[in-house]
C-alpha cells in the first residue's frame, strides 16, 4: 500500500478489514484481557474455555449477517471477569461456613476424648488408691502425690448414693415418685463438689499448692471410708458400733487428706485453718448420713404425701330457695288469724 509521499506503508489491510466489518477482533482481544485480569493460574483452562465458545458464537453471528445486540455493553470493562471472581468468592465463603459447621459436628467427639484421661485408669490402681485412703501419711516435709483422676471417686459418689437408698428401703421408706434417689444424688454430688470447691478455694487463699482436680480426687477417695461405715451401721443397728467405726474408719480417711493438705501447705495458721474445716465438713457429713439424712428425706415424702392427700377446697353448693319462700308464706297465713281474733 502505497503512501501519499511514494513512502511504503506495512499493508494494514487486515486491519482496516476488521474494524470495517464490525471490529470483531479487536473485541475478542479486549474480552480476553478483561477476562484474564486478576484471574488465578487455576481458572485459565475454564477461560479458555469460555473464549473458544464466544469465538463460535460470534463466527455464527458474522454468518448469518445478523449482530447480536449488547455484546459490547455485556462485555464493556470485564463484566463477566468481575462477575465469576463473585461467584468464586460467595461460594468459597459457603464453603468455608459449611466446613466451619462440619467441624463443630466432628468436634464433639474429640471434645469428649479431652475427658478421657480423667477416666483412663485400671482396676488394680483404683483397688491401690482406695486402701491407700484408709491409711494416714507420716511424711509430710515433702508434698504428697494426687491422683489425678476422676473415675474412682466418681464410682464411689454412686456406690454411696446406692448405700443411701439401701438404708432407706430398709427402715420401710416408700418410694414416692423417684424422691429417695433424686434425695440421694443431690445429696451425694452435692457435698463432693459442693465441698471439693469450696476446700479449693480456702486452700487458694492459704496458698496451698493443690488443683480442682486434685481436690476432687482427694475428697472423692476419702469417700471409702463413709461408704464402709454406712453400709455396716444400715444393716446392724447399734448407735455405740457406729460411733466406733466413726471415729475409727472415718477419722483415718479424714487423716490421710489432712496429711495430704499439710505436705502441701506452707505455715502454721494456714494448715490450721484448712485441715480444720476438712475435718470438720468431712466428719459431720457423716453423721449427718446416719441420723438426720433419714429423718430430711422422710419429712420431705410426708410433706408431698400431705399435698397429695389434701381434702377438695370447699365448694359452694346450690340451694332451694323454693323452700324458704313456703316456709315463709305458711308461717304468715298462721299469723293472720291469730291477729283477726
Amino acid at each position: 500500500m502505497a503512501a501519499p509521499g511514494g513512502r511504503n506503508l506495512p499493508d494494514w489491510g487486515g486491519f482496516q478489514d476488521d474494524v470495517q466489518s464490525g471490529g470483531g477482533a479487536a473485541v475478542i482481544d479486549m474480552e480476553n484481557m478483561d477476562d484474564t485480569s486478576g484471574s488465578s493460574f487455576e481458572d485459565m483452562g475454564e477461560i479458555h474455555q469460555r473464549m473458544k465458545e464466544d469465538d463460535e458464537e460470534e463466527g455464527e453471528g458474522e454468518a448469518d449477517g445478523v449482530p447480536e445486540e449488547g455484546d459490547e455493553d455485556g462485555e464493556f470493562l470485564g463484566m463477566k471477569g468481575i462477575k465469576g471472581q463473585l461467584g468464586r468468592q460467595v461460594a468459597g465463603e459457603m464453603w468455608q461456613a459449611g466446613k466451619r459447621q462440619a467441624s463443630k459436628a466432628f468436634n464433639l467427639y474429640a471434645n469428649i476424648d479431652i475427658l478421657r484421661p480423667y477416666f483412663d485408669v485400671e482396676p488394680i490402681q483404683v483397688r491401690n488408691r482406695l486402701l491407700e485412703s484408709m491409711i494416714p501419711v507420716k511424711m509430710i516435709s515433702f508434698p504428697q502425690k494426687i491422683a489425678g483422676e476422676l473415675y474412682g471417686p466418681l464410682m464411689l459418689v454412686f456406690t454411696m448414693v446406692a448405700i443411701l437408698l439401701h438404708g432407706m428401703k430398709s427402715s420401710g421408706t416408700v418410694i414416692v415418685e423417684g424422691t429417695l434417689m433424686g434425695t440421694a444424688i443431690g445429696t451425694c454430688f452435692g457435698y463432693w463438689l459442693g465441698v471439693s470447691s469450696f476446700i479449693y478455694f480456702v486452700a487458694y487463699l492459704c496458698n496451698s499448692q493443690i488443683t480442682m482436680l486434685q481436690t476432687l480426687s482427694l475428697l472423692g477417695y476419702g469417700l471409702f471410708g463413709h461408704c464402709i461405715v454406712l453400709l455396716i451401721t444400715y444393716n446392724i443397728h447399734f448407735h455405740s458400733l457406729f460411733y466406733v467405726f466413726w471415729l475409727v474408719i472415718g477419722g483415718m480417711s479424714t487423716l490421710r487428706m489432712v496429711a495430704v493438705l499439710l505436705s502441701r501447705t506452707v505455715g502454721q495458721t494456714q494448715r490450721l485453718i484448712l485441715c480444720g474445716i476438712l475435718v470438720a465438713l468431712h466428719m459431720l457429713f457423716l453423721l449427718y448420713l446416719h441420723f438426720a439424712y433419714h429423718k430430711v428425706v422422710e419429712g420431705i415424702l410426708d410433706t408431698l404425701d400431705g399435698q397429695n392427700n389434701m381434702p377438695p377446697p370447699f365448694q359452694r353448693v346450690a340451694r332451694d330457695l323454693s323452700l324458704g319462700t313456703n316456709s315463709v308464706l305458711n308461717a304468715t297465713l298462721q299469723a293472720v288469724p291469730a291477729q283477726s281474733g
